[in-house]
């Protein structure tokens, strides 16, 4: 059976480790106003988009509701995360992970070449294709790579409470404080569906 080298492995896990404490913080601080809304001010639940339900301890990290012990767990495995993922993004780009792995071809964003590819997946056949990758799996990859996890830690850092001094021009980014709030949530729990799917299609 193939397996990838034993630091991809351990850098997966790690992952996978921050992101369980990211998520689990991150819904404790939640708890600390359940409501989202779009623009720079949001108080009012009557003017949400949005109203969260509130999530029970053994969800949270920790397992009681505190705004500070959560955002303390949110910061320090921001960074684990932050710096992780910086180190990959660099031997990606060093030993051509990113151009002969993720990178897609012409030929494969033809309409019947991608639905071969979902037939594939749907038959749980995910060794098809030419390179390391199928189709698929490289546009979940680049989506994740590209374009999630940079919103995901752009829009943590324009609502973090010291961005304002820092960062003033992340907020004008997403449209102000609330609307990052509100775009980091969704791209929290779309990390959190591709995390378990990724997991669950692994094992």
């Amino acid at each position: 059976m193939k397996k990838h080298r034993l630091s991809t492995r351990l850098w997966h896990w790690v992952n996978v480790f921050a992101l369980v404490i990211l998520f689990m913080s991150g819904l404790n601080i939640s708890n600390a106003h359940p409501h989202l809304y779009w623009g720079q001010w949001g108080f009012d639940p009557r003017r949400a988009w949005l109203n969260v339900w509130n999530f029970p301890g053994w969800a949270t990290i920790p397992g009681y509701y505190s705004l500070a012990e959560a955002r303390q767990w949110h910061v320090l495995f921001a960074w684990v995360f932050a710096v992780g993922l910086l180190l990959y993004m660099i031997v990606a780009l060093v030993n051509g992970h990113f151009r002969r792995d993720i990178v897609t071809g012409r030929k494969e964003w033809r309409w019947s070449a991608v639905r071969a590819d979902i037939a594939a997946h749907l038959r749980f056949d995910f060794h098809h294709g030419e390179g390391k990758y199928n189709f698929l799996q490289k546009l979940a990859y680049g989506v994740v790579l590209f374009i999630l996890l940079p919103l995901m830690i752009g829009t943590g850092m324009a609502i973090s409470p010291g961005s304002d001094a820092a960062f003033p021009w992340l907020l004008h980014l997403f449209g102000g404080r609330q609307s990052a709030r509100s775009l980091h949530f969704i791209v929290a729990w779309s990390l959190f569906g591709f995390l378990v799917l990724h997991v669950v299609l692994v094992l």
